[in-house]
């Protein structure tokens, strides 16, 4: 029987990139994201392509309540997860203070607290079945503070050290948690947090999607905990390691200054 694969944020940039991967693998899928048209035509064009089922929905993921709703809606089609993969996210830049307060829940409705109640919820008949498998998607800024980005670089942290503690304590019930680190990536996330005209974004560093999402489905298939993209944000997440977070936060700021 075909496993079926839960996608948020499917309706763009790597969530799109990753349901065309599982669809090719034959997976059956539900995609999820606010932009029902076009996951509609996603969904036609993957079905037709691959002889799979794909179901959508609709749902603002700023609106935690929509959440639950989401997964009564699961239940209710008969929809059992076997993978899910937590691709949502969005950033915001400028001064702290400065940033509309909602934006900055929002950041953390989406990239936090979405995340972790679809995995709350849809863990525990992974756990019952002893199968399964949730890939995060996080960032390379996971491993730093972030000036001018703070609650974005603070969410992708959130999310590496809970998918870290969850690949170690799930890894007994058989189910595979991986976290996604990548770098500066050709998606929208540059124009929606309006760093889009920074100069990291226009340099060889950004990686194209294509590219970016095969690493993160092959590192998923191998088995790998975390998978951090590309050979420049390997070495910046080694380095912010062992680097203290006051010398970490004054580099992220030099370098965060120049992106907004």
């Amino acid at each position: 029987m075909n496993k079926t694969v839960l996608i948020t944020g499917a309706s763009s940039g790597i969530g799109k990139e990753l349901a065309k991967l599982f669809a090719g693998d034959h997976c059956n899928l539900v995609l999820v994201a606010r932009r029902v048209d076009v996951l509609d035509e996603l969904a036609a064009e993957l079905s037709e392509k691959n002889g799979i089922k794909a179901k959508v929905f609709g749902v603002d993921l700023t609106q935690p309540s929509e959440i639950s709703d989401l997964h009564s809606e699961l239940k209710k089609h008969k929809l059992h997860v076997d993978v899910l993969v937590n691709n949502a996210g969005f950033g915001a830049s400028g001064k702290f203070a400065e940033i509309d307060f909602r934006t900055q829940l929002d950041q953390i409705n989406v990239n936090i607290s979405a995340l972790t109640e679809l995995t709350y919820r849809l863990v525990p008949a992974m756990v019952k079945r002893k199968s399964g498998g949730i890939m995060n998607i996080a960032s390379v800024a996971a491993f730093s503070p972030g000036p001018y980005m703070a609650v974005y670089y603070a969410t992708k942290a959130y999310v590496l050290s809970l998918s870290s503690a969850l690949a170690n304590e799930l890894g007994d019930a058989g189910i595979q948690v991986t976290c996604v680190c990548p770098g500066p990536t050709k998606t929208g996330f540059g124009e929606r947090a309006n760093v889009a005209k920074g100069s990291i974004f226009n340099s060889p560093l950004v990686m194209d999607v294509g590219p970016v999402a095969k690493q993160a489905y092959d590192g998923f298939n191998a088995g790998e905990d975390l998978v951090v993209i590309g050979v420049q944000n390997k070495i910046l997440a080694l380095a912010s390691r062992i680097t203290p977070f006051k010398l970490s936060a004054y580099v992220t700021r030099k370098f965060n200054h120049k992106i907004i």
